[in-house]
């Protein structure tokens, strides 16, 4: 009975302390939400899972241009031909081997090697020399400080784990003038054929923005299914 009497004490002590770390960790929430989320939720907002290395079929989809029309986005980046571009969250290179031949050079950053190494070996393919692969964690995009002039980030945001401090990472990145380019599946638009955990409002980009040291300078409104949310810092 003594021994049943301890282990019903550590199991109450356990679920007790999860219980406490799900409420609230500071910056985060934990609680139940929608069936394919984390229930880890920021301002609000419930974080998606990270989609695998498994999906590269998916971002490599022939009408992926019409859908999204990348060349448009490229247009409203209005990349100069000294620019250095961060693509974070860059999977299997879509918009990096866009990018790369307008641009001084790339940072494609991913998380999985499995993504990196499918750029690698476009790459070497390509002979592009100007594009760099760089390994980054859920907290840090590892980049060098104040080298970056534009960071794209295409329908990745919503799944970053740690939204403050990947964009607390992004922003020591950037040079002064630097602008973020946040593409996001919108949220107010219902007829937008996506998961709703994985699209985004503008109000919502905005407050989440804001509290990291970002102003929206412009969201242009020219793409189907996407916003293309210009920040800049404060």
């Amino acid at each position: 009975m003594r021994k049943l009497a301890i282990f019903i004490l550590l199991l109450s002590f356990f679920f007790s302390c999860k219980a406490q770390n799900n409420e609230n960790d500071g910056n985060y929430t934990y609680k139940s939400g929608d069936r394919f989320g984390t229930g880890k939720w920021y301002m609000g907002r419930e974080i998606a899972y990270v989609m695998g290395y498994q999906g590269i079929n998916w971002l490599e989809r022939p009408e992926r241009e019409k859908e999204e029309n990348t060349s448009k986005l490229l247009k409203n980046m209005n990349i100069q031909p000294d620019d250095v571009i961060a693509d974070i969250g860059a999977g299997s290179g879509f918009h990096v081997f866009k990018m790369a031949p307008k641009a001084k050079e790339v940072y494609a950053v991913d998380i999985q090697p499995e993504m990196l190494q499918a750029i690698r070996e476009k790459k070497d393919e390509a002979g592009l020399n100007n594009i760099n692969l760089i390994k980054g964690t859920e907290q840090s995009v590892n980049l060098p400080e104040k080298t970056i002039d534009k960071v794209l980030m295409v329908d990745v945001y919503h799944e970053f784990s740690y939204p403050i401090e990947m964009i607390t990472s992004i922003k020591k990145s950037l040079r002064p003038e630097g602008e973020i380019y946040l593409i996001e599946y919108r949220a107010e638009d219902k007829s937008v054929p996506i998961k709703e955990l994985h699209k985004m409002s503008e109000k919502q980009a905005v407050k989440e923005m804001n509290a990291a040291g970002f102003k929206l300078k412009e969201n242009i409104s020219n793409l189907p299914w996407q916003h293309c949310m210009v920040f800049v810092q404060q």
